[in-house]
């Protein structure tokens, strides 16, 4: 299957599962959240959510950061997210695909991807974009479902990209690991 239709099974998938996303994601979206804010602390600067779904990160992240851009493939989820973006003034939402993002590079102090990876054709290249968007001192926060990626080859993942893990968390009670890490130097 070419990576075009790969990714719009995907896009589909989300588009008519869209109504209940938060009801069946929610919970388990904001222990992933809570884990990533345990390492990155930020500070009034820009942020980008991958794969923001409905828009659920940026109660959270929106308080916190001067501008959050959320990027989505599912037409339908980012109706959602523009939606919950309503309620603050730096909130934006863009359709875009993860591999092909239309930022220029550095941008993004810190740039955030739960539970994408797996819907990638080429996982590999997904995160070479995200380090190209994130600024050079910045992080880059992704998670990986377990039954997706075995443990090794996720950090495997992560140091090809050119991510330096800052910290990791593998904890039982999460469907995901979660990777906080930092672009290494071209």
């Amino acid at each position: 299957m070419t990576a075009w239709k790969s990714k719009r099974k995907v896009m589909q998938r989300y588009d008519l599962t869209a109504q209940m996303y938060d009801e069946r994601y929610a919970e388990e979206q904001e222990a992933k959240y809570k884990k990533a804010f345990e390492t990155v602390k930020i500070t009034n600067g820009t942020v980008l959510d991958v794969g923001c779904g409905s828009g659920l990160f940026f109660n959270l992240v929106a308080v916190k950061a001067q501008i959050v851009v959320g990027v989505d493939v599912s037409r339908k989820l980012l109706l959602q997210a523009k939606e919950h973006s309503k309620s603050f003034g730096n909130v934006y939402v863009i359709q875009a695909d993860a591999d092909h993002l239309p930022f220029v590079n550095g941008f993004f102090d810190d740039v955030f991807v739960f539970t994408v990876l797996q819907n990638m054709p080429k996982p590999n290249e997904t995160l070479q974009e995200l380090k190209r968007v994130a600024k050079q001192e910045g992080s880059v926060v992704v998670t990986a479902l377990k039954k997706a990626f075995a443990l090794n080859a996720f950090m495997d993942l992560l140091e090809g990209a050119g991510l330096r893990v800052v910290s990791f968390v593998d904890d039982e009670d999460l469907k995901c690991y979660v990777a906080c890490c930092r672009p290494l130097s071209a």
